[in-house]
């Protein structure tokens, strides 16, 4: 099931405090998660069916997309927005309460997390199911490694390479290599890494 939050539901994506036990909400979500458990229950060999699933799941996918199984979204990938050609490896889990943009050609390793969601610090609030969103931006021809997290509200500019482990906190820019807990610009992309081509 494809729901288009931004008009039904545009707190989402506001970045204001709701509840986000609203029951019509829920029900709405749960719909949402059917068709990334059969995309999930898939063989690995029924590569147009993935495909064909990965379009109704998703806010918006480009051409030459692959997603290996399994993923775990909030919203079923609703709000996730695929470019052209981006490669996402096993276990992939995204908190899709809000938008979660990945570039064109980007490669996303095992057991990377994105995450939207945020929830207040006053606990009164937090005992009432009140969060916020705020979207994910990752560029064109992003290396994300494996065991990454990435916190709510992060900008990934275009090129960038983010070390195995790392978590983000705050934006990369574009073209640099970025490692730590938290991550750190470490230096820029070298690009003589085109001498050791063998082919």
């Amino acid at each position: 099931m494809f729901l288009d939050t931004k008009t039904k539901y545009p707190f989402l994506h506001s970045g204001e405090l709701y509840a986000s036990n609203n029951a019509e909400l829920c029900r709405e979500q749960r719909l949402c998660l059917k068709a990334m458990k059969e995309f999930n229950a898939c063989d690995p060999d029924e590569f147009d069916k993935r495909a064909a699933l990965l379009k109704e799941m998703c806010w918006q996918v480009g051409e030459g997309c692959f997603v290996e199984g399994t993923m775990r979204l909030n919203f079923g990938g609703n709000h996730l927005i695929l470019g052209n050609g981006v490669y996402i490896n096993h276990d992939f889990c995204g908190v899709d309460d809000t938008f979660i943009t990945i570039g064109d050609y980007t490669m996303v390793g095992p057991r990377v997390t994105i995450a939207t969601a945020q929830h207040p610090e006053d606990p009164e609030l937090r005992s009432k199911t009140y969060q916020y969103n705020a979207p994910v931006t990752i560029g064109k021809n992003v290396w994300i490694g494996a065991n990454v997290v990435i916190c709510p509200g992060v900008t990934i500019g275009d090129g960038s390479i983010i070390g195995a482990g790392a978590v983000v906190t705050k934006d990369i820019p574009a073209g640099v290599l970025a490692v730590g807990v938290p991550c750190r610009v470490l230096r820029p992309i070298q690009p003589e890494d085109r001498s050791n081509i063998k082919f």
